[in-house]
Order: C-alpha cells, then sequence, then structure tokens
C-alpha cells in the first residue's frame, strides 16, 4: 500500500489483484468503516459482493451516523457530520456509489450540485444575553501570548504532545479566546483533551482557518447523515451481494501469533443468544471495528432523561479481548476507562408549529422552512453554563418529515452544571427541559418558556458515555496499526485504528481512510490511497492561516522606518514580498 495524489492516480483502474477469487471478507461492524471497506473490496479490489459478509450487533446498519424516527418519541440523531473538500477518500469512495435522489448522478454529483447551488455559511456563530449576537465578529481574539503559544505548538513534534493534554500546552489567554470557543464548539474538544490530537487536526485543517468563525469551508448533505450517506452505500453493496447479518455480537477473535506472521484464525460470535462463529485460513480476510464512541448511548424522551450507562459495552469489551493477545493490538483503556472525561449529551428538537422557528430565524437570519441553509451549523451560546450549541441544518432534514416541523440537534459539553433556566444538570434533564434551556438560550420571553417547551416541540435526548473517547491523551502504541507488522488476514478499521497517513479522528473521512488503506494493503490494490491534502505544507496556507490567527492585524517589523523600508524594497523584488502583502502579513503599497 502507498499513498498518492493527482489526477493520474485518481482516475486509475487497478487490475485485478491475484488471488482474490479465492478469497472471503468479514467485516465486525457495520459503520461507515466496514460499508467503505466492503466497498473498495468490490470497486477496487474486484472481489465478488456475495464473497462479503458484515457481522452487526444492533439491527440497522451505519453505526454513529444515524437518523432515526420514533414513532411515538420523534427523530433522533446522535450527532452531525461536517465535512470539506479535501476529504479525500471519502469523495473517491462516492464518485462510485448512486444517488437516491438523482437518477444517473452520483452522491457526490448530488452533493457537488447541491452545495453549489446552496453554498454553507453562518450568519451568526455565538449569542449571549438570551439570543442577543454575542458580536465574535469573526474575530479570533488571540493575544500575543497566546500567538506565540499556537505557534510553538504547531512547530512541536509529536513526541511532545504525546500523553499532554491541552491546557498543559496553552494559557488562560488563549483557553479565553474566540479561537478556542469557535474550536472546542466546533470539534467537541476539551481542555483536558488530547494535544496531540489538536496538533494533528490544526496541521489537518490549517486551511479551513479562514472559515472557522462562519463555517463558509464546510459542506453539508441534503438530509441527515443515515439517509445522505449511509442508505445509499447500503443499497449499492445489497445490490453487488454483500451478506448483512444483524443482531450478531462479535465476541472474540482468535489467532496464530508467531514470529514476524500473525493469522486471525477464527471469529466468535452470539446470535438470538446462541453461540457461533466461523473459522478462519489466510484466505478469509477479516476487518474489525473496534471501540465505539457511540457505545451504551441511551435514549430518553420529552418527559424522561437519558442515563448515563456504564455497565458492560460490548464494542470496549471486544478490543480488550482482542488486544490482551498482542501488544500490537492496542491498548483500549486508554480511551475507553475515561467515562467523566470523554460523555456529553446530545438532543434532538422537533418543532410542532410555527411558534418556535420564528425565533429561530431571527438568530439564524434566514427562513428556516426555505429548504437551504439555515444556521450554517452550531450557534453557541456564548455564556451558557452548560456551553450549549444548536444547528438547524436544511430542511426537510428527514424524507419523512413534516413540512411544518424544523429538526434541531442540540448539545452540550459541560452536562454536570446547573442550566441558566433550569437550575439542573443537562444530564439529569428530560426532553422537556432541554428545551427551556435552549428556549431561554433563544431568547424566548421567560413567561413563555414552559408552554412552548410543553406544546411546541418534542425532544429526545441521548446520553453518550464514549463520544469523545478517541481525544484522550495518548503516546504511540495506544491505538493499533490498520494492518499490524506481520498480519497476514487481518486489519482494524475505524477511529480507534491509527491510519499511517497524518489524519486525525472524529471525521467521516477517517472512517474511510483506514478501511481503504487496510484493503488495499491486504489484498496489495495497485493504486494509491488519497494522501492527505498538504496544506500544512504550502506557504500560502500558512501566510493565510497566519493572518487570520492575527485578525488581520500585520506584523510591525521593529527598528527605524528607513531600516524596514529598505527590508521591504528588497523583498518586494522576490515572491518572498508579494506572498506578504498579498496575506497580509505586512502592509500593502
Amino acid at each position: 500500500m502507498y499513498y498518492s495524489s493527482g489526477n493520474y492516480e485518481a482516475f486509475a483502474r487497478p487490475r485485478k489483484p491475484d488471488g482474490v477469487d479465492n478469497k472471503t471478507a468479514w467485516f465486525v461492524g457495520s459503520g461507515l468503516a466496514a460499508l467503505a471497506g466492503a466497498a473498495f473490496l468490490i470497486r477496487d479490489g474486484q472481489m465478488p459482493g456475495n464473497r462479503i459478509t458484515i457481522l452487526e450487533q444492533q439491527q440497522l446498519p451505519g453505526g454513529a451516523l444515524d437518523g432515526i424516527k420514533d414513532s411515538t418519541k420523534g427523530f433522533v440523531i446522535r450527532g452531525g457530520r461536517e465535512m470539506e473538500e479535501h476529504f479525500e477518500c471519502l469523495w473517491d469512495l462516492y464518485r462510485s456509489i448512486p444517488s437516491l435522489e438523482i437518477e444517473g448522478a452520483s452522491v457526490i454529483d448530488e452533493f457537488y450540485w447541491l452545495d453549489k447551488d446552496d453554498p454553507n455559511s453562518s450568519l451568526q456563530r455565538a449569542t449571549m444575553n438570551c439570543g442577543e449576537d454575542a458580536h465574535t465578529d469573526g474575530l479570533f481574539t488571540l493575544s500575543e501570548q497566546a500567538q506565540k503559544e499556537i505557534i510553538k505548538f504547531f512547530l512541536a513534534t509529536r513526541e511532545e504532545m504525546e500523553n499532554t493534554r491541552i491546557n498543559e500546552v496553552f494559557g488562560v489567554e488563549f483557553l479565553s479566546s474566540n479561537f478556542w470557543l469557535y474550536w472546542r464548539t466546533m470539534f467537541a474538544f476539551q481542555e483536558w483533551h488530547s494535544a496531540l490530537e489538536m496538533k494533528r487536526y490544526l496541521h489537518r485543517f490549517i486551511h479551513q482557518i479562514r472559515g472557522m468563525p462562519d463555517f463558509s469551508t464546510l459542506k453539508f448533505t441534503k438530509y441527515n447523515q443515515y439517509e445522505s450517506l449511509v442508505l445509499p452505500l447500503v443499497k449499492w453493496l445489497l445490490d453487488h451481494g454483500v451478506e448483512f447479518h444483524y443482531g450478531t455480537e462479535v465476541t472474540d477473535v482468535d489467532f496464530n501469533i508467531a514470529p514476524g506472521r500473525k493469522q486471525a484464525t477464527r471469529i466468535h460470535w452470539r446470535r438470538n443468544a446462541v453461540a457461533g462463529g466461523v473459522d478462519l485460513g489466510p484466505d478469509d480476510l477479516v476487518f474489525m471495528t473496534i471501540g465505539s464512541l457511540t457505545e451504551n448511548s441511551d435514549n430518553g424522551d420529552h418527559h424522561t432523561p437519558a442515563k448515563l450507562n456504564v455497565g458492560p459495552a460490548p464494542a470496549w469489551d471486544l478490543w480488550r479481548r482482542i488486544a490482551a493477545k498482542d501488544t500490537a493490538f492496542g491498548r483500549p483503556d486508554v480511551f475507553g476507562m475515561h467515562i467523566p472525561e470523554t460523555k456529553w449529551e446530545s438532543a434532538t428538537v422537533t418543532t410542532l408549529d410555527e411558534r418556535i422557528p420564528k425565533y429561530i430565524g431571527k438568530i439564524a437570519r434566514r427562513d428556516p422552512f426555505s429548504g437551504k441553509v439555515v444556521t450554517g451549523g452550531i450557534v453557541t451560546a456564548k455564556d451558557s453554563s452548560w456551553l450549549l450549541s444548536w444547528t438547524v441544518n436544511r430542511q426537510p432534514h428527514f424524507k419523512q418529515q413534516p413540512k411544518d416541523q424544523i429538526v434541531v440537534w442540540v448539545y452540550a459539553l459541560f452536562v454536570e452544571k446547573p442550566g441558566d433556566y433550569v437550575k439542573k444538570p443537562m444530564q439529569d434533564c428530560s426532553g422537556e427541559e432541554i428545551t427551556r434551556e435552549w428556549l431561554y438560550h433563544l431568547g424566548v420571553p421567560v413567561e413563555d418558556i414552559p408552554e412552548l417547551a410543553a406544546t411546541g416541540a418534542i425532544t429526545m435526548p441521548v446520553m453518550m458515555p464514549y463520544v469523545t473517547a478517541f481525544f484522550m491523551p495518548r503516546q504511540a502504541g495506544d491505538r493499533p496499526d490498520v494492518v499490524p507488522e506481520g498480519a497476514v488476514n487481518f486489519a482494524f478499521i475505524g477511529q480507534f485504528a491509527e491510519s499511517r497517513e497524518r489524519d486525525c479522528i472524529f471525521t467521516t473521512e477517517y472512517s474511510v481512510r483506514t478501511p481503504m488503506e487496510a484493503v488495499y494493503t491486504l489484498l496489495n490494490v495497485e493504486r494509491g490511497v488519497p494522501e492527505v491534502f498538504n496544506s500544512t505544507y504550502d506557504i500560502r496556507m500558512l501566510l493565510s492561516a497566519t493572518g487570520r490567527l492575527r485578525d488581520g492585524e500585520e506584523i510591525d517589523i521593529p527598528g527605524p522606518a528607513f531600516l524596514r523600508n529598505l527590508l521591504m524594497k528588497r523583498l518586494d523584488k522576490t515572491q518572498i514580498g508579494a506572498l506578504l502583502r498579498e496575506f497580509g502579513i505586512v502592509a500593502g503599497d
């Protein structure tokens, strides 16, 4: 397996790998990583679909990419997905998956045309004082000290950031800046999370810095992630003969481990309370999704709080059993044993009439019923004690959603702190109480809040104990390599597998990159995996980001004026001077 970039590799079709007709493939889990891996086996590995089996504990595919209507409780989406044009592996996959909406188009065609017709942006990123504009005004408000810290952070090595928390790298001035407000609410980072992962994000998305205040560089699907991304892919796989076995909990995987060689030999499962499994030879490939950000999620309802489930976690327990067999299989407890630091709660609010949407429209500065971009991303109540954020995507967000309803996603990072209106921690609140707190920060008059929360919406809260588990401080080896050294017929995929590229987790891109690497490695596919967009090595991107992080303030060159002028005259005769002026690093002519 190797990495590549450019049209030559992107448009090439690999030849059929040797021996693929003799192989079978088994996937543990049916999240995006498994679905993508199966697609790459068929498209690039040219394996017949009927030789691929996907084992799933739940009754639906998609994993964390959910979108469900409960006939008694309303709609529910545990989270949303922010995407951008440089998700190279994701778009490489979906160019081959037919759209369910537009005949003759692919999913990426549909997505691309939608963004062209209705580009994303936010007109109000943050509020305070019950729905008033917080006037972050697109500024990062990084002090000189905070700027020095972020430059030092950017230039640090990976080793320096291992097992280090964000608040061990950045001081109070940085953590009180608008930049940190944008960052932590957009990506769900906490101060105690991994500095290493934040560093990877900064390098990976340096080209996104300019769009952080208004989300103008983000892109979203037409409907929820399940209907827009999962269903087209599942249909394509079914059409190719892939078998899905639901209600099947994989409990263990056996290995034959010898010096220089590791082979998976059996998958154990329970189906309908009956133990079963399959023996594996060297031509039987197994792709294991390890860990889970949505494991043990619990749904409440409009009148019942969601519960924090700290009991047995099958996905995590499976990884623990596997990891106990070889040090190369990772250290799951680094991520899965810190529920107080990895939990947060979200809620799906479905408005039932026009009363609440008028307040949404006032903050979004758009008509939520227009069918086009509404908030353009999350709106954060800056002074919320829960640090509550909410978003309204294009409506309808579900195909079966009534035209007079709006689906809103709400989440908070500080679920243990009492609210500003309900005076209770979010984790103890019913859907109705969460709605009250949200309406308060939306600017609804306090005398109207109880009635509006009771009759104007139905809300589904969801508590997720492990949702930011992959952000815990870590070091090399805590996550297993996608294909561990010596592995002949197995790979680890998903958010807790270690890609050889400099990509970062909590993205749909990472869920597709890891199975692509796995398939290309185990089958020796003669086509490059797309490398991560190289913005961190592009001087133009670095200068653009530098200018934005300084809120457009030009660099003051020290010394007498005549020396500054002499220096700039010399620089202006070079490409360096032109670039410095183009990106506002120094004053123009």
